[in-house]
């Protein structure tokens, strides 16, 4: 459509508004308390600063002194911006402001006092914040609609676009606390921030843009002192990236050879077993392997710290420390509870943007899976796992069954489609002694070993041995243990099958 769109140069968000906020109108930014909306609007504001476009800010409810202390967070030099004529406020933040008003409910000296800013700073863009205060404050919310429209038609007359909060009483309900709000606006855009299983997750929905296109839906984002708001948009991930036939070695040779001949160098490998199968071992040699080859390597770690990693992987005979001195390894080891699934996001993929690895390792998605719900789990795993694809490196997860011998997991539910290699980890339970197995169960676009086959562990790393042949259920957990002759009359039912098929 033709109508014209402003940036807002805030991250993600004008990929889901495609292009931006309808220019010279008015957008009324709706949410609960604690949605971010302050915020949301001060980024607007600042992002427009730093492009070259000045702009006023219209404050009923905070003054202006705790509006600049609370941005620095966010880098935003606000009183500098002030004494270079690039950001005035309208304070209107005092109840008993007797320059709102001439008469009763005439906005007319307000009005005046927003076109003296804006001229001054020329200004393309305003804030105003919040309108819910002009309704609490003043009885007849009749009248106040009407001096809001009066309002709204002046901002259109300066050219301005045009940002205006306001309160809801809850997530899903009405669109703002009064119920005539929206309809004095162009375009209406809703914060949120639901309480799920005990777990916050803030999402922003664009529900009207009269006369433009815009995305449908609620879309995740979070707030970081980097940038401030960040939105993550799903539907800008693209299925356009490269599929390379290179192979690459997972650390050890025997593994390799299951696999057809290693991984490809742009997959995204699962392992996923119980807890103490080996499933981080497998990742230490899948680290070890791209070292040995010159490769940067990446490890993000969530259930165990650095040290603790360091002292393990000795033990498997794979030194990290020397490999981290000569540049080949970088550890982010982090508690997961630290931040929501959105940060951990955004700091994964400056990590490897910073240091531009060729593998990447992540152990384990279950600890993430923890700290979110599950839509924003799943979320989070698709747009990493299309971040990982297009930089043409190879990813490797592990995940942790909820039971030790195997079932499926949340997370393996998760991520088993996007993924292009499924690695299994299982404990055998063989007459009173408990071993490992291990099974290729994915491999896109190559042949594969289809066995299941013990798995060792000892001062040397990772050992692969032959195939079990005497017990089925391995997979399930429910064994069943089978004769030799039982075997051999199966194998001949196959044969049987087999020579059918050639005839």
């Amino acid at each position: 459509m033709s109508l014209e769109k402003l940036p807002t140069y805030i991250t993600g968000f004008d990929h889901i508004a495609n292009g931006g906020l309808p220019k010279n109108r008015v957008t009324l930014l709706s949410g609960t308390a604690g949605s971010a909306k302050t915020v949301f609007a001060c980024n607007f504001l600042a992002q427009g600063v730093l492009h070259g476009e000045a702009g006023v800010f219209v404050t009923f409810e905070e003054p202006p002194e705790d509006i600049r202390r609370n941005m620095l967070g966010f880098g935003w030099q606000i009183t500098q911006w002030e004494a270079e004529n690039r950001w005035a406020f309208v304070d209107v933040s005092h109840p008993l402001d007797d320059q709102i008003a001439v008469g009763s409910y005439d906005f007319g000296g307000l009005l005046a006092r927003i076109e003296y800013a804006v001229r001054r700073l020329n200004a393309k863009r305003l804030v105003m914040d919040s309108v819910s205060a002009l309704f609490s404050r003043f009885t007849d919310h009749g009248t106040v609609r009407t001096e809001l429209v009066r309002l709204i038609s002046a901002f259109k007359q300066l050219g301005l676009t045009a940002l205006v909060t306001s309160e809801r009483d809850s997530e899903y309900g009405t669109v703002a606390r009064h119920g005539v709000e929206e309809f004095v606006a162009d375009n209406v855009i809703i914060l949120r921030n639901v309480l799920e299983d005990e777990k916050r997750r803030r999402t922003v929905e664009i529900l009207k843009f009269r006369g433009a296109t815009h995305q449908k839906g609620e879309f995740p984002f979070t707030v970081t002192p980097q940038e401030g708001i960040v939105v993550i948009p799903l539907s800008a991930i693209e299925l356009k990236q490269q599929s390379s036939n290179m192979r690459i070695s997972s650390g050890n040779p025997e593994l390799d050879r299951m696999c057809g001949g290693g991984f490809f160098r742009d997959s995204i490998i699962l392992v996923s077993g119980a807890t103490g199968t080996g499933k981080t071992l497998v990742a230490t040699t899948f680290l070890a392997g791209g070292a040995a080859h010159g490769e940067r390597c990446l490890l993000f770690a969530f259930e165990e710290s650095r040290e603790q990693l360091f002292r393990n992987a000795i033990g498997w005979n794979v030194d990290f420390e020397r490999m981290e001195s000569e540049g080949l390894l970088r550890v982010v080891a982090e508690y997961p509870k630290i931040g929501a699934l959105e940060e951990h996001l955004i700091r994964i993929k400056a990590e490897i943007a910073q240091y531009r690895p060729m593998r990447v390792a992540i152990d384990s998605l279950s600890a993430l899976e923890r700290i979110g719900t599950q839509r924003g789990f799943r979320e989070f795993v698709i747009s990493l796992t299309s971040f990982i694809k297009h930089q043409e490196i190879a990813g490797l997860f592990t995940a942790t069954t909820p039971n030790l011998l195997g079932g499926t997991s949340i997370t393996e539910a998760h991520i088993s489609t996007i993924t292009d290699s499924i690695i299994l980890l299982r404990y055998v339970e063989l007459y009173g002694e408990m071993r490992r197995g291990l099974t290729v169960l994915k491999m896109r676009g190559s042949i594969h070993d289809k066995d299941i086959r013990e798995f060792s562990i000892d001062d040397k790393g990772m050992h692969i041995g032959k195939p079990f042949r005497n017990v089925s259920g391995i997979l399930s957990g429910q064994f069943v243990y089978r004769s030799k002759s039982e075997l051999d009359r199966l194998e001949g039912l196959f044969a049987d099958d087999v020579e059918i098929a050639e005839d």
